[in-house]
């Protein structure tokens, strides 16, 4: 598509919109403007997607994506469609690729074939997104990272939850190769319950599976009827899991006191049960308690003030042998969800 094709798309624009068009970048003064209406020139990438500003003349600067524009080299054809956001932002875009990508022609909005020269009027396609949300969507069609962008996750939920408007996969365009499953881990340290149940409404398998270090310290008593119906009985199941299986983990690893060492003129056995009993007891307050996130560090701290009671050198080495032993087993403990066997239908299992 040549410059030609750009001005009669934008003269369609600018006669349903009833307005003047003028260049974003610089701005023309109108005693000089040419009569050959030109693209508009994008502003600074930094900059986003630019405001509609009025000006005293009654003329309108046109907002045009910075990263979708007439000029952009993010493919080795030029752009062949105009996608008009609900807040009237321009993105310029390949016909292409978004058909290849999508099942329904892009919500049915794109012709299966161009459009001719001529059509001028088929090349501008009214999207009912706002421009932050179609923005994220393009980026993902394009496997291109919209992070310069910071858009807000509650952005990125609804650009994910319009994929299926658009006929797209969320499952080809969310992998761990792609921007958009980086951009989605980023918030899962501040928001790993939205981020976890995105993943299980789309069976986003690597996503939920990152995100569920960060779900050890929910306290799953504090679920909702409606957070529940919305991670789905599969990924509640495997979260579940998790959190019990880490706990009843600690609890055997907490089990097993303190190996005793060979009887001295000066501690024998009977003297060293002094060491088993406040082993139980401090093993039983962590028991009690244990929790799935509970750190190495904090072990370490509650079982080493039990040296403090001992006078043998030989229990105190027992002791700390003891302590080394558990941090080491806890900490391979695994602290992400993983598949179960029966998440899948075998021979016998319908």
């Amino acid at each position: 598509m040549d410059v030609g094709d750009w001005d009669s798309v934008l003269q369609f624009a600018s006669d349903s919109m009833d307005i003047n068009f003028q260049p974003s970048k610089p701005v023309v003064p109108s005693s000089v403007t040419s009569p050959r209406l030109q693209a508009p020139t994008p502003p600074d990438s930094h900059d986003g997607s630019p405001v509609c500003d009025a000006h005293s003349d009654g003329n309108v600067l046109v907002s045009v994506s910075t990263t979708f524009y007439p000029g952009a080299n993010i493919h080795s054809f030029p752009p062949d469609i105009a996608l008009l956001s609900a807040d009237s932002v321009f993105f310029y875009v390949h016909s292409q690729i978004l058909l290849s990508t999508s099942n329904n022609n892009f919500r049915k909005l794109i012709p299966s074939s161009p459009p001719s020269k001529g059509a001028a009027q088929d090349l501008v396609i009214h999207v009912p997104e706002q421009s932050p949300v179609l923005n994220v969507i393009l980026h993902a069609v394009y496997d291109m990272s919209c992070a310069h962008y910071s858009p807000p996750f509650e952005v990125l939920v609804m650009a994910v939850n319009s994929f299926h408007d658009y006929g797209i996969e969320p499952r080809s365009r969310i992998v761990p190769s792609t921007p958009l499953y980086t951009l989605l881990l980023s918030h899962a340290p501040l928001f790993p319950l939205d981020v976890y149940t995105l993943a299980s409404k789309y069976d986003l398998y690597d996503l939920a599976v990152s995100t569920s270090p960060h779900l050890l310290s929910f306290q799953l008593s504090s679920l909702t009827d409606e957070i529940a119906v919305g991670i789905g009985p599969k990924y509640l199941k495997r979260l579940f899991f998790l959190h019990i299986g880490r706990s009843d983990a600690l609890k055997r690893l907490l089990l097993q006191p303190p190996h005793p060492h060979a009887p001295t003129p000066w501690c024998d056995f009977t003297d060293q049960k002094t060491l088993t009993r406040a082993w139980a007891l401090a093993s039983a307050y962590l028991a009690w308690d244990a929790r799935p996130d509970l750190s190495t560090s904090f072990l370490e701290s509650a079982l080493s003030p039990l040296a403090e009671n001992l006078s043998c050198d030989l229990c105190k080495q027992a002791l700390n042998d003891r302590i080394k032993n558990l941090i080491v087993q806890w900490s391979v403990v695994k602290v992400r969800i993983i598949f179960l066997s029966f998440d899948f239908p075998g021979p016998g299992n319908g």
